[in-house]
């Protein structure tokens, strides 16, 4: 096993890294975003402030926020997933009314698995980078 780790993109953000931080750090703001979560993909997500659960075609997902570094980065790990990993959610301003985005995920995988959920991990990185970039803040 290794740790492998990816990365979405940069998103812009049409919104300041404060008001960013503050809808991302408690999940419950996620309601905000609930259209653009792929229902084909993703089903029956529930949350609360700290925590999401989602199905998945992997199986049932759960992450808790374990910190939370005002007004920069918010960090969850696994607390049920078939592989267990770290994501965290970094955000940066660019101006007062604009900041960037991006995620990124960590997971203990050994070849054969990280060949078959790379490219899946990837698209999904992607996916909610730009739900996050196209949110209302």
């Amino acid at each position: 096993m290794s740790k492998s780790r990816f990365e979405s993109g940069i998103k812009q953000v049409a919104a300041p890294q404060q008001a960013v931080y503050d809808t991302v750090s408690d999940l419950s703001n996620l309601e905000k975003v609930r259209g653009q979560i792929p229902e084909d993909k993703i089903k029956d997500v529930t949350f609360d402030r700290d925590s999401i659960s989602v199905s998945s075609p992997v199986g049932e997902i759960r992450l808790r926020i374990i910190d939370r570094e005002e007004p920069k980065c918010i960090k969850f790990a696994t607390e049920q997933s078939p592989v267990p990993f770290y994501l965290w959610v970094q955000i940066l301003p660019v101006t007062e009314t604009t900041s960037k985005i991006k995620l990124t995920l960590e997971a203990e995988l050994n070849m054969f698995i990280k060949g078959m959920v790379s490219k899946p991990l990837q698209e999904g990185l992607e996916k909610i980078a730009d739900a996050l970039a196209c949110a209302k803040y």
